[in-house]
This record gives C-alpha cells, sequence and structure tokens, in this order.
C-alpha cells in the first residue's frame, strides 16, 4: 500500500508539473497576443492623431534633418544662438542706427585692402613673410544647380497662379488673395531687411516652440480647423453657392 501511495504521489506531481507547464505557456501566449493587439491598437491610434498641416513625420524630417534642422530646433545651441546674435546685429546696424548696406561693404573693403597692402610692403622691412592672399573662384557646378532649383520652383509658382488665374479651385484664389493682403499690409509697415528678420525670429523660435509643446498645439490645432470648416461651410452655403458658375462649366466642357 505505501509503494502504491507513492506511485500515486509521483505521478500526481508528474501530471501537475505538464498542467503548469502546458497552461503557464497558454497564459503568457495570451499575455503577448494581448500585448500585441494593445500595441497594434495604440499604434492606429497614433496614425489617427491629428498633426498640424497633416504632418506624418517629425520636425526635424520636415525641416530636412540636416544642418539647418538642428540651427531651428536649437541642437547645437552656439551655432543657433550665434546665427541668432549675428542677425540681431545686422538688423540694429542697419534699421536702428540707419547704416546702409553700400557703406558697410566700402568700409570693410577698403579696411582689409589697407591692411594687407601696408603687411605686404612692410613685410621686407620687418623679415617676415608676406600674407598669403587665396585665389577665390566660384565654380560652375553650383551656381547651375542653384539656377536650376531656382527655375522649377519659379515654374512651380507660375503654374500655381496660372491654376488660380483660371478660376478653377475658388478656396484656393481666395487663400492667396488673403496671404498676399496680409503680405502687403507688413510690407507697409516695415521694409525688407525687417521682415527677414521676423522671419528669421520665427524660424528660430517656433519650431522648437512647436515640438516641446507638440500635443497641445496639435490639440489646439484641431479645434481650431474643425471650426474653421464649420464656418467655411456656412460661408460657402450663403455666399459661395451663389455665385454663378456657368462660365466655369462652360470651360469645363471645351
Amino acid at each position: 500500500m505505501t509503494e502504491h501511495g507513492k506511485e500515486d504521489s509521483v505521478v500526481g506531481s508528474v501530471m501537475e508539473k505538464i498542467s503548469e507547464k502546458i497552461y503557464g505557456h497558454n497564459s503568457t501566449s495570451d499575455v503577448d497576443s494581448d500585448h500585441g493587439k494593445s500595441k497594434s491598437d495604440s499604434d492606429s491610434l497614433k496614425s489617427r492623431i491629428y498633426h498640424l498641416f497633416g504632418r506624418e513625420k517629425p520636425v526635424h524630417e520636415v525641416f530636412g534633418g540636416g544642418k539647418p534642422a538642428d540651427i531651428f530646433l536649437w541642437r547645437n545651441k552656439k551655432i543657433s544662438a550665434g546665427v541668432l546674435g549675428g542677425a540681431t546685429a545686422i538688423w540694429v546696424l542697419f534699421e536702428l542706427l540707419e547704416y546702409h548696406v553700400l557703406a558697410l561693404v566700402c568700409h570693410i573693403l577698403i579696411l582689409a585692402l589697407a591692411i594687407l597692402f601696408l603687411w605686404s610692403n612692410a613685410s621686407t622691412f620687418i623679415n617676415k613673410s608676406p600674407p598669403r592672399i587665396p585665389e577665390v573662384h566660384i565654380p560652375e557646378e553650383p551656381v547651375l544647380q542653384i539656377a536650376a532649383s531656382l527655375r522649377i520652383e519659379i515654374n512651380r509658382a507660375l503654374a500655381v497662379l496660372r491654376d488660380i488665374a483660371s478660376g478653377r479651385d475658388l478656396k484656393k484664389f481666395l487663400a492667396v488673395i488673403a496671404g498676399l493682403s496680409v503680405l502687403s499690409i507688413v510690407g507697409s509697415c516695415c521694409n525688407f531687411l525687417t521682415l527677414f528678420y521676423i522671419a528669421l525670429v520665427l524660424l528660430l523660435t517656433v519650431p522648437v516652440f512647436y515640438e516641446k509643446y507638440e500635443d497641445q498645439v496639435d490639440a489646439f490645432a484641431k479645434k481650431a480647423m474643425i471650426e474653421i470648416k464649420k464656418q467655411y461651410a456656412v460661408f460657402d452655403a450663403k455666399v459661395l453657392s451663389k455665385i454663378p458658375r456657368g462660365i466655369l462649366k462652360g470651360k469645363k466642357k471645351d
């Protein structure tokens, strides 16, 4: 009886271990499947999150992901601060002190040529080697690449303007008119240098602010876009829908 009881206990313990392994494996697989489902759900939820201007890439990749993006997003704080400080110094020099660009260029050239001329002539008296002035040549290939890229962008802008002027897209027409009106108002208040400085300051502050508070800005932008779409629907129903479009339809048929 004792030996039979021992055998039963051994068999029972073996069965318990086998059942633990089987059920433990099933439970871990269930946990893994649940984790996979939750991960897929979180990925799909992230894909449904609204981003400003329909952005799908990180902010750093939107700006090209190179050195300009590092400067705009303050990855290298010394270079970014240097760019901002240099632009501020130039703006103060030309706007507040009313120094002219042509006068500045002429004074810099006069000073540089005078120093090099005196150094070259005085080197024989002070027994020192004359300054080595490098030969500067503008390479042809980068100039052609810049000209080609400018040509492509100008042709693209002309195609957009032609498409707007043809009357095919009323929404784009109104957006361009509003943008040009705002730009003309800003241009009448300040000159080109001040406008360029404001644009540079915005490029060095707005992207890094957006990257830091991305979730809050995206949530606010989503609410704003919903409200803009509602107002545009009301404007379309009350104003735009009443504009006769027989001419546009005739053009499309032709």
